[in-house]
């Protein structure tokens, strides 16, 4: 064999062979993933990491998936579920974070990164870039507009403050206000820093939102939201998005009182009005009631005061008018001299009135001669004798009148609804009603038989009546026709 075919053969073979002495065997792709994780997991267990944020992503089960980045490299991470939920801040892509945890690898990419179990704010610096990030969104979504604020109630019944219920700030917000104005005081206890601090604060406050008043507690007419003095890492619970967004759309007036005069939060900005201490929010929150009822004293007095000045005014403008205005002896001057000229004109008239009636008296009085008045008595007499009755015209008229009540009698008593009983009819009644058909009958069930001299009760059933009829139920015999006319006869003669 030529040394060319040697080397080829040595070099180039198509099928790889384990050869004795040969400690580097293959490795699977796995495998390798392996060594490298436990390595990297083994030399980096414990790293922190100085970087800024860049890609952050929140899934739906809570990870938190981001990259930190510097001028010359990036390194993914990872932060778990219950890691997030101990986050004292929301990460946001820009902000320089110090990151601790450890590397591992992602064999499914062949990549590396750190899976974060904590990660902080890289100084004050990069806590003032996140405010100022976060104050630029929500400034832009018009959370901070002056035309969102509410007025503050001039004398709040109910007062809500959403505070520690331990510290010395509820005391100092109800110390101030038992001085100034005594009112009902609604705490809603919340921790105001560290873990969780922020959703307990918005929580309150959309707590005291949406109560309607209806129940036993009354809804607050205004919510004090108050914290102590501390550094920005102590307020920042009063920076997260969420508090700030509770209180924007709070629809109760609210007030910001949270740190001292030279602490600044989202809050503050959101709230309608903005405190310098919590006991300056107690302050403009009720008015001072002795102010108050010194001003009520004082307006009691100006009252009393404008009624006596009008009063006295208007006796005032009386007496002018009075002096200006006429005497009784002058408005009555005219009338009382009318009345004596009456008076007089009244006796002179009745003189007058006097003589005429005598005058006709004596006049009438001539034409009164007894030849008049046996002349009117004559004249009477015979229309008396015109006007007086004779018998006979009395009799017939009588007569007219007979005859016409008989035949009204006699068309009464052909319309007696009894009379056919006389002639052995029976009247059938069912239910006070006239029974008049077969199917009434089979409806009622039960009949009462109305007969000349009583009544029957009868029950209707399907039974077939014998072809003999009981000779109770034969007709009764007809009267003879002498005593019809005697009876009829008899009739007449009563009318006649």
């Amino acid at each position: 064999m030529s040394p060319e075919y040697d080397a080829y053969d040595s070099s180039g073979r198509l099928l790889a062979e384990e050869r004795a002495g040969d400690n580097a065997p293959p490795l699977s792709v796995s495998e390798l993933s392996g060594l490298l994780k436990r390595t990297v997991e083994d030399r980096f267990g414990h790293v922190r990491l100085r970087g800024e944020i860049s890609g952050f992503k929140r899934a739906a089960s809570g990870h938190l998936y981001l990259a930190l980045k510097d001028e010359n490299a990036v390194l993914d991470g990872v932060m778990w579920k219950g890691g997030a939920q101990r986050l004292a801040f929301s990460p946001q892509d820009g902000v320089e974070v110090i990151a601790t945890g450890k590397l591992t690898t992602y064999p499914g990419r062949s990549k590396y990164q750190i899976v974060i179990e904590k990660m902080e704010l890289a100084g004050e610096g990069a806590l003032m870039a996140l405010l100022e990030k976060l104050k630029a969104k929500l400034a832009g979504e018009g959370l901070f507009a002056a035309e969102r604020k509410k007025p503050l109630p001039f004398l709040p019944r109910t007062i809500g403050v959403v505070t520690s219920p331990t510290g010395a700030v509820i005391r100092d917000i109800l110390h101030r206000l038992a001085d100034r104005c005594p009112t009902n005081v609604l705490v809603w206890p919340v921790l105001v820093q560290g873990q969780g601090a922020a959703e307990q604060v918005a929580r309150a406050v959309r707590g005291f939102s949406a109560m309607d008043g209806s129940g036993p507690v009354p809804r607050p007419d205004l919510v004090i939201v108050a914290r102590g003095g501390g550094s920005i890492e102590d307020l920042w619970s009063f920076n997260e998005e969420i508090v700030v967004r509770a209180v924007a759309d709070c629809t109760i007036p609210i007030i910001s009182a949270v740190g001292h005069e030279t602490d600044t939060t989202l809050c503050d900005y959101a709230a309608d009005r903005r405190a310098p201490t919590p006991t300056a929010a107690a302050e403009m929150a009720v008015p001072v009631r002795a102010e108050l009822l010194a001003g009520l004293a004082e307006m009691g007095l100006r009252a009393g005061r404008a009624v006596r000045r009008g009063a006295g005014q208007a006796r005032e403008r009386l007496d002018m008018q009075v002096r200006l205005m006429p005497t009784p002896d002058t408005l009555l001057a005219p009338q009382r001299q009318k009345l004596d000229q009456l008076s007089d004109g009244l006796v002179s008239g009745l003189r007058h009135r006097l003589a005429d009636a005598r005058a006709h008296l004596g006049q009438a009085g001539g034409a009164l001669r007894p030849a008049l008045l046996q002349q009117y008595v004559v004249r009477a007499g015979e229309r008396l004798d015109r006007l007086q009755l004779r018998p006979d015209y009395l009799q017939r008229a009588l007569s007219e009148r007979a005859v016409a009540f008989d035949r009204v009698s006699r068309h009464f008593a052909s319309l007696d609804p009894d009379r056919p009983l006389q002639k052995g009819y029976a009247r059938v009644m069912a239910q006070g009603r006239l029974v008049q058909s077969v199917t009434a009958a089979q409806a009622a069930g039960a009949v009462t038989l109305h007969f000349k001299d009583g009544t029957v009760n009868a029950a209707i059933g399907d039974a077939q009546l014998e072809s003999q009829a009981p000779a109770a139920l034969s007709s009764p015999p007809r009267p003879a026709r002498k005593a019809r006319e005697a009876g009829d006869k008899q009739q007449q003669d009563l009318f006649s």
